[in-house]
């Protein structure tokens, strides 16, 4: 069988909305130095509290979270939710929110911190745990993983003995595959992800400009709108912050964005559990 997307579309667009406020380093929750990444470029490496960034990451649960969920009820669109466990335990109306809205809830590690310096015994924790607490403050265990940065070679062994069934822990390509996992009684599926269209680069990259991630994006979509037309299924990942995109100068670029696309009769704007799902329908693994 070939893959191909329901009701004869032939370009589905996966939202990942982000939330990782709450979840990062802190010297107040253990860590050796606070959370380096900042919308201000300044990474302290000492072990003091940085209350200033603390409260910019606050600003995603109080004012840009809200914001993002209610544009997305404007567009009918469903997201999948990667979602650093702690950080939903930390905010349960907004937890509350994301289950009432529809979204799918994946897991993005127990807190958004480094998982690669783990040991084994450590790492499967540490997957287990940020399974069972999403479980507890959503009601559904995730099907889907996404690490912070980087994993081990013995992540994706670990996801499937913790009952994950999909990762997007890669960013070659436009549709999903199969991965044999070895050491693992069965296959994972790879849903990739995607960094271009991600609004992270407003951090990375001070100048750059809600019109150019808007543009950015727009045109990632119009082109492989029109190569799916052409070449078969393929599949658009668009990540998003509840702290970046959240912001009323940005939030015009994702309200833009999401008019564009839902004007477009042969898009499937769906949840990447949904992805992985009919993927798993249409390409049954053979080995």
């Amino acid at each position: 069988m070939t893959l191909s997307w329901p009701d004869g579309k032939t370009l589905a667009l996966s939202v990942v909305l982000n939330v990782e406020e709450g979840s990062e380093m802190s010297v107040a929750d253990g860590d050796k130095k606070p959370e380096p990444v900042d919308e201000l470029g300044v990474a302290l490496g000492v072990p003091i509290r940085n209350y200033a960034n603390e409260s910019n990451y606050r600003y995603g649960i109080r004012a840009g979270g809200p914001r993002i969920l209610r544009v997305l009820a404007k567009h009918g669109v469903t997201t999948t939710v990667t979602a650093a466990a702690l950080s939903l335990e930390r905010a349960p109306a907004l937890t509350a929110a994301l289950v009432e809205g529809g979204h799918e809830v994946a897991a993005h590690g127990w807190r958004w911190i480094h998982q690669f310096s783990y040991d084994e015994d450590r790492e499967r924790e540490f997957v287990e745990k940020a399974a069972s607490s999403i479980e507890r403050t959503c009601g559904a265990r995730p099907a889907g993983w996404l690490s912070r940065y980087l994993h081990t070679p013995r992540t994706r062994r670990l996801l499937v003995e913790a009952g994950y069934r999909y990762h997007m822990d890669d960013f070659s390509d436009d549709v999903p595959r199969w991965e044999t996992v070895e050491g693992a009684d069965r296959p994972l599926i790879c849903v990739p992800y995607a960094l271009d269209t991600n609004d992270m680069k407003f951090w990375t990259a001070p100048s750059y400009t809600p019109d150019q991630w808007l543009d950015y994006a727009r045109a990632s979509f119009d082109h492989l709108l029109e190569e799916s037309r052409e070449l078969g299924p393929r599949m658009l990942s668009v990540g998003l912050h509840l702290r970046i995109i959240g912001r009323p100068g940005r939030i015009g670029a994702l309200d833009a964005f999401l008019k564009h696309v839902t004007e477009a009769e042969e898009v499937w704007i769906t949840t990447r559990k949904a992805i992985a799902e009919r993927f798993e329908a249409c390409v049954p693994f053979e080995g």
